[in-house]
């Protein structure tokens, strides 16, 4: 799809979704009945209205078997929650600039695929797994047209995703899989030139909603941290120690993990790269720039432990059944998804999609905490967003 066409697609969308509000505040300024909180329900999560017959069936759960839930996951079956409401949820993460205006891609498509699905969420960052359309061109490593030909043809996502393993799809060994992390769109914007730092810091922002800044602790031991950082900034040392040591110590051991990745593509020409996995061979990104500080960490492998398990950064709630360290992206991401920081991540962004704003009040907070929860059991993603409409819906 042309950008001018996917803007104006968004644009009407968007617009669609911004008035909601100020309707949304007319309405529940009074107690309204069954029929309104149905309809309000099916807006909030697919940006239209129901059909009559549509909202026939989300009354009926309502007054008939006193379920709202019940109604709302019969509006997230609409092509529009799939179409509008998790390709918008979802996009800003594929990309640096964290932007809506983005054509679907594997990252996006991947994660709308999954909710689709009810897959377990917490795989999102480590599974063999990559949703590509049916009735389009063969999926390619070199480019994004594959998925640019779903929106062009106006294909509803719902209908026409399909699940596959990045290992039969792209030719990465299972090992190398690392669920979106290693999505050809993850890699073109994160592992692309750079240390691969860039993966996961952006990692941390969009999936524990933490970024880098939020969470340094210069308690941890700096044995990890590589030899590309200088200890003396401008030949101050207090530099280091003040302002770097506090991301870098905790952030360079689980940064590790990506060590066999890069993003490779002809001079000139970005968009026409792909993602490399060189299992077993250290990229030499991570090896550049020695002389900053010789004494710095060599990286051997994709070996990574979480230091921050203990300390001020034990909040982020990490699963004690799991070791805490291990080798390569998926094991780490296995550690970043099952923390409860992930969870409460994914349910906050679902409300604010959902219900168009912050959780503000203590109410706002409980049921948050509430969703977080329920969440944890299974990790059924679509459930969240449905939670979350019927605790925005109104009276």
């Amino acid at each position: 799809m042309s950008s001018m066409k996917l803007s104006k697609r968004l644009i009407r969308k968007t617009a669609t979704l911004l008035s909601l509000p100020v309707l949304l505040m007319v309405c529940t300024t009074a107690m309204s009945g069954p029929r309104e909180q149905a309809k309000r329900i099916h807006d909030r999560l697919a940006g239209v209205p129901p059909t009559p017959a549509t909202l026939d069936l989300m009354v009926d759960e309502i007054v008939n078997n006193n379920d709202p839930l019940a109604a709302a996951m019969i509006a997230v079956e609409h092509d529009d929650f799939y179409n509008v409401t998790l390709k918008n949820w979802a996009t800003p993460w594929t990309n640096e600039e964290q932007t809506v205006f983005a054509p679907l891609n594997d990252y996006s498509a991947t994660v709308i695929g999954m909710v689709r699905d009810e897959e377990p969420f917490n795989q999102l960052l480590s599974a063999d797994i990559l949703y590509v359309g049916s009735n389009a061109p063969v999926y390619s490593v070199n480019d994004n047209a594959h998925y640019e030909a779903i929106e062009d043809q106006g294909l509803n996502l719902k209908d026409v995703l399909v699940k596959r393993t990045q290992s039969s799809v792209t030719g990465i060994p299972s090992s190398g899989a690392a669920g979106v992390i290693s999505t050809r769109a993850a890699a073109r914007a994160f592992f692309i030139d750079g240390t691969n730092r860039g993966m996961f810091r952006f990692t941390m922002l969009n999936h524990l909603c933490k970024d880098l800044e939020l969470i340094k602790d210069p308690t941890r031991s700096s044995d990890r941290v590589r030899q590309d950082v200088s200890h003396s900034p401008g030949g101050d040392s207090r530099v280091y120690f003040n302002n770097c040591l506090g991301c870098h110590a905790g952030m360079e051991p689980l940064a590790e993990a990506y060590a066999y990745y890069n993003y490779e593509y002809p001079e000139g020409n970005e968009d026409a790269g792909r993602l490399v996995y060189t299992q077993g061979v250290v990229q030499p990104k991570y090896l550049i720039n020695s002389n900053n500080f010789k004494d710095g960490y060599i990286t051997v492998d994709d070996s990574w432990i979480n230091y921050w398990r203990e300390g001020p950064n034990s909040v982020l709630g990490w699963d004690a059944s799991l070791p805490g360290s291990g080798n390569g992206a998926a094991s780490m991401g296995q550690e970043l998804a099952n923390s409860h920081a992930f969870a409460e991540c994914q349910v906050t962004k679902a409300f604010q999609a959902v219900c168009l704003r912050e959780p503000g009040d203590s109410a706002d907070r409980t049921q948050i905490d509430t969703m977080t929860t329920s969440f944890k059991t299974d990790y059924n993603m679509k459930r969240v967003f449905a939670e979350s409409a019927v605790y925005c819906a109104g009276d």
